[in-house]
């Protein structure tokens, strides 16, 4: 096996870095201080203590260390970054110069109304961007991320059936919803009835309809759903959650695949969450940061968050006549740099140009569908949203795992997809391309993909073995994740 396969290739310098206590040496320095002429004044004995151990070192020697480690990242500026469920696609420079204004970043949340009236204006019109995008009656930007946009989705159901007398304690939440609906419904004093799929990996009205009782404050969907699937029944659905007194929430997170593309209201949405750092141009995980707007349709807007913009007679001022509000999600008024991107981002696009990223976004993953379902297992043969799915079950005879073959990529240059989620199916491989790749790149990633099926007839323990290229190798996954091992020395 030649180097290009990935086999014994040596480390190189770049992935043997010093620390910089190692490399630095007493009297070094990367500063050239002039002389004064004024006398040296000693500092009294007992004045200070022993200063920090910092090392003696030359600018160029910094400059080239931070430089080399910056090379052991992996982000979508440099190379695919397929996870599915997550979008991380590129996002345009310009949309964080932006955001860094003076204007934007040095404003103060307690600043008076006259004073931060650009700041408020961009509020109140992507509020109403976002809602219209959606096809709701108005959205606010408070919640801080997607799970807290579920929360306050949530709080705003449970208001609803408060000030009813309703004792309604039930949400239903599919299997195929996102990760954290059932945390979120919990925190809100629900608790939840699972809903299984579907043959065909989507809801089924009749079983909906099963499960619902004088109990059911509502229904937690996420659509498309966690497979990729588009959940067609959705207006049938919400229906007959309405019609059994409880309220339809639509996880957001996946709107890449239909921002401007579906009206939720005629889907019978009466709330929902969108993640502008997936879908609207912010750079994120590792924790941060997010951003996740709710909107409402008529029904629940006098529940969403406040102290909300309004805008009367050439002035934009801050609305607290808000009697049936939840209140106050988050400390000011929401993750505001987060906006000002997002704000950027449609700007620039307008409402033809969202049309088409979520086009491209489906057309991306369809094209990778169809590309590896004969060198892979496709559990569900049909036309995907935003990501497909695929497992290791033409793999497993000769023994390779799904981590095997998500190892295998980085020797090959690329990040790994999401593997075993969702749950639902077995050992899950899971890649959402986004609206940003290229066919040239998406080519380039099919015919690794491909290479790596046929390495795993042929080669398998060169798959096991996986990566070999990297700072660090295989790890014993239970003990990477109980002890990390977080110092310098590898």
């Amino acid at each position: 096996m030649n180097q290009d396969q990935g086999e014994s290739r040596p480390a190189t310098r770049w992935l043997s870095e010093p620390l910089l206590w190692e490399r630095g040496r007493k009297g070094r320095s990367g500063l050239s201080v002039p002389t004064t002429g004024v006398p040296v004044a000693p500092i009294p004995a007992g004045a200070a203590g022993e200063g920090p151990d910092w090392p003696d070192l030359g600018e160029l020697e910094v400059v080239r260390h931070y430089t080399r480690l910056s090379t052991w990242n992996f982000g979508v500026d440099s190379g695919m970054y397929p996870l599915g469920s997550c979008t991380m696609k590129y996002n345009p420079k310009i949309n964080e110069r932006l955001a860094g204004l003076p204007g934007f970043s040095g404003a103060h949340p307690l600043l008076p109304e006259t004073a931060a009236a650009g700041a408020l204006q961009l509020i109140y019109e992507l509020e109403q961007w976002l809602a219209a995008i959606v096809g709701l009656a108005a959205a606010s930007l408070q919640p801080a991320a997607g799970a807290h946009g579920e929360l306050c989705g949530m709080l705003m159901i449970a208001k609803y059936h408060r000030e009813r007398g309703g004792t309604r304690r039930k949400v239903l939440v599919p299997d195929s919803a996102h990760g954290t609906n059932p945390a979120s419904a919990a925190m809100c004093g629900f608790s939840e009835v699972k809903v299984p799929l579907g043959a065909d990996g989507r809801l089924d009205p009749k079983v909906v309809a099963g499960l619902l009782d004088s109990e059911t404050a509502g229904i937690m969907i996420t659509n498309p759903n966690t497979l990729g699937l588009f959940e067609s029944s959705l207006p049938e659905i919400s229906r007959l959650v309405h019609a059994a007194g409880g309220l339809v929430y639509a996880d957001g997170a996946n709107l890449n695949a239909i921002m401007g593309r579906v009206d939720m209201t005629r889907m019978g949405v009466d709330v929902m969450h969108i993640n502008l750092h997936k879908s609207m141009s912010t750079p994120h995980g590792g924790g941060g940061p997010g951003s996740g707007p709710v909107a409402a349709g008529k029904t629940l807007e006098p529940y969403l968050p406040g102290p909300r913009v309004g805008y009367q007679d050439g002035r934009y001022f801050w609305r607290r006549d808000l009697p049936h509000s939840i209140g106050r999600l988050h400390a000011f008024h929401g993750q505001f740099a987060v906006a000002v991107r997002a704000y950027s981002y449609l700007l620039a696009l307008g409402g033809e140009g969202i049309k088409d990223a979520s086009g491209y976004a489906v057309l991306n993953a369809n094209y990778l569908k169809e590309k590896l379902k004969a060198a892979y297992d496709l559990p569900y043969d049909e036309t995907c949203m935003h990501e497909c799915v695929l497992t290791n079950a033409k793999q497993r005879g000769d023994k390779i795992a799904t981590l095997d073959i998500a190892k295998r990529l980085i020797d090959l240059g690329y990040h790994p997809p999401t593997i075993y989620f969702p749950l639902v199916v077995e050992s899950a491989i899971m890649s959402e391309p986004t609206e940003s790749e290229a066919k040239e790149d998406l080519d380039a990633v099919v015919e690794t993909m491909r290479q790596i099926a046929s390495e795993a007839k042929s080669n398998p323990d060169l798959l096991h073995a996986a990566p070999v290229t990297t700072k660090v190798r295989r790890l014993d996954e239970t003990s990477a994740a109980r002890k990390p091992k977080l110092t310098g020395d590898m």
